[in-house]
């Protein structure tokens, strides 16, 4: 079975060279090929990776579109809008979003977004602790598919370095995988500061308890969170400056100029997050903290100042 990957970012193209790994028929779709087609190789995004036979690029949407298996990997705060452009060429598919984070516009995740675009579509999302490299570099990876029903779909995006295990709460595992990357910055933030390791594993520990609080009150499941696409990501995420998001909060933390041209889905998704929390009446002291201080309204030593300063409770 044939399967299209759209978005040639790091992870995007990483997915698709490890599918085609297994001698099926992959696309991977980019807006701008580049000279992909001719090296064979994303010297852009993901570079010392040859792409496998089985792997074809495109910059043909339509082409790209013809599996009925299509692994999303734009970024999270594009996604609606490119699913609403394109729906006439997507419903109808399984649209597995392959980004995490909570659109700013809307407050949804991933699977409410690929449901109203693509009503007719059956929505999927994969997540868990994963870096490019990694999976290019054929290194073991696990990995959660939530799907409704996953059983044939699991088959077919499992390989040889990629052990995918399935879950029917979408809600969790999006959940988990969005607001994992905002306990990230705020970890990098810390260390950035000088701030000491004590700090970071305290700031991650009550980073999952709000991890939790906030996939609670959406509907999900416990047991999601404390699973790959929740603890597990979380527990990559805030440990390697592999992490995009990781490695912007060690830039504000030290004062250093911000990393360019990659995306950090966390600094939106703090954002949503932090106003869903309000509407909802949760207490997500740390989300606001990162938003505070991306809004430049603290700084990151009065911003963990003032979670040191808190009421003292229970844990």
């Amino acid at each position: 079975m044939s399967v299209s990957v759209l978005g040639a970012g790091a992870f995007g193209t990483a997915l698709a060279i490890s599918l085609a790994r297994t001698g099926q028929p992959v696309t991977l779709w980019a807006r701008d090929l580049a000279d992909m087609a001719t090296t064979r190789e994303n010297t852009r995004r993901l570079p010392g990776f040859t792409f496998p036979e089985a792997l074809t690029v495109t910059d043909n949407l339509a082409e790209a579109t013809r599996p009925d298996i299509i692994l999303l990997a734009v970024p999270m705060q594009t996604l609606a809008g490119f699913l609403r452009d394109h729906a006439a060429l997507l419903n109808g598919k399984t649209l597995v979003a392959c980004c995490k984070g909570i659109d700013l516009t809307t407050g949804l995740g991933p699977a409410e977004i690929i449901r109203r675009a693509c009503p007719a579509a059956t929505p999927a999302i994969l997540s868990g602790p994963s870096f490019a490299v990694d999976i290019a570099a054929g290194l073991p990876t696990a990995l959660t598919l939530a799907v409704e029903d996953g059983h044939a779909l699991q088959a077919t995006l499992s390989t040889p370095n990629i052990r995918l295990y399935r879950s029917a709460d979408l809600v969790g595992v999006e959940i988990g995988g969005a607001l994992k990357n905002v306990v990230a910055i705020a970890c990098g933030m810390t260390i950035g500061a000088g701030l000491g390791e004590s700090a970071h594993a305290a700031l991650m520990t009550r980073g999952f308890a709000e991890m939790q609080r906030f996939a609670l009150s959406r509907g999900a499941r416990a047991e999601t969170l404390a699973g790959l696409s929740g603890f597990g990501d979380l527990a990559l995420t805030c440990s390697s400056e592999k992490s995009r998001n990781y490695a912007y909060g060690l830039a504000l933390g030290r004062g250093d100029p911000l990393p360019e041209g990659t995306t950090v889905e966390g600094k939106a998704t703090a954002k949503a997050v932090s106003n869903l929390a309000q509407e909802l009446g949760l207490d997500m002291p740390i989300a606001d903290m990162v938003v505070a201080v991306l809004e430049k309204h603290l700084t990151v030593k009065e911003a963990a100042e003032m979670l040191l300063t808190r009421p003292l409770k229970e844990e």
